[in-house]
């Protein structure tokens, strides 16, 4: 099985991408694990990429789609794989779909997870860490809350908010996210092979929604 899995940060991809690979013996490639271990194995396309994600830009698309290119020809993704967070473009859908192509392959789906703007803000604006590093457990407002408002249970000190987990920062993330989806998400559409599933549920609920659309 070869998928693409789309959603909006917050929408529970992680999750349902780890039971995912399980479920089908396949190798799970996020788009930001690729570059970090580009960039720390010194490749020459980690060394091309690295002054863009020191400043905080984008990786342009020629060095996103060489190195996906890379990645997916390893051992690894020979039965498989489901890659998460790429592409984020047209472009480099279509260069996915020519790499794949020169190796004889092709996506079996492409999975995008929807949530509701406002589910997204009030999951990921509940987030809180605990700022000892050495400790770092994490809770949710909501969800998941200490024993103690605004403090650790394992360690006691005090819980913190990450500046991307703020309201409005997701927000602009979302904005991002949606111009960028919607281009992708009508240009596998096109192709017929784009599939559409609820992340709105349990854990459980959304997985079997996902089995179902897959045909499994």
């Amino acid at each position: 099985m070869r998928l693409v899995f789309l959603g909006p940060p917050g929408a529970g991809k992680g999750t349902q991408a780890k039971l995912l690979r399980e479920h089908f013996r396949i190798s799970h490639i996020s788009t930001g694990d690729m570059i970090r271990e580009r960039i720390a194995g010194g490749t020459p396309t980690g060394r091309r990429a690295k002054p863009f994600v020191d400043a905080g830009e984008l990786v342009p698309d020629p060095i996103m789609v060489e190195m996906a290119s890379e990645r997916l020809g390893e051992p690894d993704c020979d039965t498989g794989f489901l890659l998460d967070g790429f592409p984020r473009t047209s472009a480099q859908a279509a260069a996915l779909d020519r790499s794949l192509a020169e190796a004889g392959k092709r996506l079996d789906a492409v999975l995008l997870l929807t949530a509701d703007d406002g589910e997204v803000v009030r999951r990921l604006s509940g987030r809180r860490t605990c700022g000892n590093v050495a400790c770092g457990s994490n809770y949710h407002v909501e969800w998941l809350p200490p024993k103690t408002p605004g403090r650790c249970d394992r360690c006691g000190e005090p819980l913190l908010q990450r500046p991307d987990d703020q309201a409005e920062t997701i927000r602009r993330r979302l904005s991002i996210y949606h111009k960028q989806t919607a281009e992708v998400g009508q240009y596998y559409g096109e192709k017929g092979i784009l599939r559409q599933v609820s992340g709105t549920g349990t854990v459980d609920e959304v997985y079997k929604r996902i089995l179902k659309t897959l045909g499994v």
